[in-house]
């Protein structure tokens, strides 16, 4: 597919891994290491434990993503969870505003401390995307909405495009997302979107492929959208 762009990880994306384990960076990475640690003793957070696939398979493949990010974004990430992509590019991106959204409420509670303690530009919203998204003080009002391991493409694309001003872009951090790109077409029509870019690359010490899919808004979300009551779910599309 012409849309597909392969890189193997270049100069920036080696220097994140650098900034990920040394300097005062990889203070704060390691600060919000600790706070994973202890807070996934108590809620399900990650399966990842130890540091060094932390730093690959969280840090690193959050990081990867930046540069779609623009220069002083506010953005909005669906499902947050642990804090992935939108912790690590606070962390390296002094520039972002977030606003995180999570439906757990002890995950909340953990990235409220994440925020906290590491002095990041962050509100946390306890809510579901399908809800937030119909309210006038969150529909179409971002520059990015991002998103990483919550649903398939179709599904999360209803989730995230109505949060996005036109002009913005929708980023989704996704595996091999080939057979998942062609089946959000629809969606992305719909929505008011337009598939950007899909670029593919390695994690470093052969972790796997990834895939970041960026996609712009082009016209206003119709009204009908998210349509909720778990129907993005069980009628993607």
């Amino acid at each position: 597919m012409d849309f597909y762009s392969g890189i193997c990880y270049n100069t920036d994306m080696t220097d994140y891994l650098a900034g990920i384990r040394g300097g005062e960076t990889g203070e704060k990475f390691s600060a919000f290491y600790a706070l994973l640690s202890e807070y996934n003793q108590k809620v399900n957070l990650t399966r990842i434990t130890g540091r060094e696939e932390c730093d690959i398979k969280h840090f690193f493949d959050s990081l990867a993503g930046e540069k779609y990010f623009p220069q002083g974004a506010e953005c909005l990430e669906v499902g947050s969870g642990g804090g992935f992509p939108s912790v690590p590019l606070m962390i390296w991106r002094h520039d972002l505003s977030f606003v995180l959204v999570e439906s757990v409420g002890k995950k909340c509670a953990f990235l409220e401390r994440a925020v906290s303690e590491l002095g990041l530009n962050a509100r946390v919203v306890n809510g579901r995307a399908e809800e937030l998204a119909r309210l006038p003080g969150y529909r179409e009002k971002f520059d990015v909405c991002c998103a990483r391991a919550v649903a398939r493409l179709n599904t999360l694309a209803e989730y995230c495009v109505p949060f996005v001003k036109p002009g913005g872009v929708f980023i989704a951090y996704k595996g091999n997302a080939a057979e998942e790109i062609e089946e959000a077409a629809n969606a992305f029509r719909i929505l008011g979107a337009r598939l950007e870019r899909a670029e593919q690359f390695e994690l470093p010490e052969g972790a796997g492929e990834r895939t970041v899919v960026v996609a712009e808004k082009t016209a206003p979300t119709p009204a009908a959208y998210p349509r909720g009551r778990g129907r993005e779910r069980s009628k993607p599309l």
